[in-house]
């Protein structure tokens, strides 16, 4: 069956790294993992407090925007969205809390799940999974900085 290529939304090409934001969360210029081997994408936090707002579950948690500068924190807040069981690459499973936010990757901007978890042994502190990149999307993984070199 043929699909008609004028329906289909335009594919963004990037790199197996990419500088995303999270306007949501006030994080800017990102590295971010794009992974099309995992199925969710994770932030790595630190110090997550759950607390209520307005009768509703939120999350406090702090992150570190800059990968070479360990000692700026940055605290976030942002509503719970789901508690779920994540098997990691090493085959373990952890229970995660999930967060809705926004994701802008290049031009393009939605919404995406976030699982929040430790992910300081890992280079990224970010990584985008298959979920998140829906059919926005092309990967080439030989490329890096594909949407723009960050300064």
């Amino acid at each position: 069956m043929k699909t008609d290529t004028l329906t289909q939304p335009k594919k963004n090409i990037v790199g197996s790294i990419e500088s995303c934001h999270l306007p949501d969360l006030h994080i800017f210029d990102l590295h971010t993992r794009i992974d099309t081997g995992a199925a969710t994408s994770s932030l790595h936090v630190d110090n997550i407090e759950k607390f209520k707002k307005e009768g509703k579950p939120w999350l406090r948690f702090d992150i570190h925007p800059d990968a070479y500068h360990v000692n700026e924190v940055q605290t976030c807040e942002a509503i719970l969205y789901d508690l779920r069981s994540i098997k990691s690459s090493n085959g373990t499973a952890q229970l995660r809390y999930v967060i809705k936010t926004t994701l802008q990757l290049g031009e393009q901007q939605w919404s995406i799940l976030v699982t929040l978890t430790n992910r300081a042994d890992m280079k990224f502190l970010m990584l985008l999974g298959r979920e998140a990149m829906g059919d926005r999307l092309l990967v080439d993984p030989s490329q890096t900085f594909l949407l723009g070199t960050p300064d």
